[in-house]
């Protein structure tokens, strides 16, 4: 028997594709809505998710994350577009921007940046970490524990 890959898709930021107007930052006329995210085949074990944003282009030396979300129950299987700061199904550190939540790409101008959007199958109900302290907590324990993950890549780029 073949084990089903665990997998992410997008309708508004499918893998490949130029990252949608209205998830740029509002610096770029975007209004920071982040995408829908839809995932299968988690594998077993899964007891809750957590999910990521991060751009490994940035010019800071160690990339920039836009979001880093997670306790997301293991029954749910898709986040719909636009997740709310404050929504209380999840948790949400402050990314890069300083804001909790999603807030989305705003380069320099030049190349394009990657926007890597990955869903982590992890095997706690919940994280254990405290969405007032910085997101690196919460990423050391995501990826410390993860049991797999999958992943979407969108671009954009600000012409020079």
């Amino acid at each position: 028997m073949t084990e089903n890959a665990f997998t992410v898709t997008s309708r508004s930021t499918p893998d490949g594709s130029v990252v949608a107007s209205d998830q740029l930052a509002p610096e770029l006329d975007g209004s920071s809505t982040s995408p829908d995210l839809s995932w299968s085949g988690a594998p077993e074990g899964t007891r809750s998710f957590a999910v990521t944003c991060f751009d490994p282009d940035a010019p800071t030396g160690s990339g920039f994350w836009h979001w880093v979300a997670w306790d997301i129950p293991a029954e749910t299987t898709s986040l719909p577009l636009g997740v709310s700061r404050e929504d209380d199904s999840l948790q949400q550190a402050a990314n890069d921007f300083g804001r909790p939540g999603y807030d989305g790409p705003n380069p320099p101008a030049g190349a394009p940046h990657r926007y890597v959007f990955t869903v982590h199958a992890l095997p706690v109900e919940t994280l254990g970490a405290d969405p007032a302290d910085p997101h690196v907590g919460a990423r050391f324990a995501i990826f410390t524990q993860q049991l797999a993950s999958t992943e979407l890549t969108a671009t954009y780029q600000v012409a020079e």
